[in-house]
């Protein structure tokens, strides 16, 4: 989900409430403790320079239920970083507070909740490295009678 994205559903929503991927509920009290922007510049393991840039939100809870964040509020929060760091409309990134370390999460909307969607690894080199890319299977296609299985060789 994108910068816009987000502020398009908070305008609607009574309530923020955001969902892992296991399906509980970040508990109700949780606040939205940094918006900013996070900048990755890298080299592959080919030898590419890339540079990835993302609007990472961190969401944190504590023993504090007698406050909650509001969607007026996390705009006025969304709007004030866009004023002061001139966010470009990017891609949101989510910490949060897992058992053992913070996870990173892709952001995504149900039309109730905002979803903490998993992210994973992947090479961004896969002919440099000697891995074979997957080999995609077509549906219901017709197998050529010089398949090794077919028989006919």
């Amino acid at each position: 989900m994108k910068l816009s994205e987000i502020k398009n559903h908070l305008i609607s929503l009574e309530t923020i409430a955001f969902k892992l991927p296991n399906g509980a509920l970040v508990p109700s009290h949780f606040h939205v403790t940094e918006v900013g922007k996070i900048t990755k510049d890298f080299i592959d393991c080919g030898g590419k320079v890339r540079s990835e840039a993302v609007i990472n939100f961190q969401l944190w809870e504590e023993n504090d239920y007698d406050h909650r964040l509001h969607p007026e509020k996390l705009l006025q929060i969304i709007e004030l970083s866009e004023k002061m760091f001139k966010f470009d409309d990017l891609e949101i990134e989510v910490e949060y507070q897992g058992k053992e370390t913070i996870g990173k999460y892709n952001l995504d909307f149900d039309g109730t909740n905002f979803l903490l969607a998993s992210k994973i690894t992947a090479c961004l080199a896969l002919e440099d490295c000697g891995i074979p890319k997957p080999l995609i299977k077509v549906a219901n296609a017709v197998s050529s009678c010089c398949e090794p299985s077919s028989g006919c060789c």
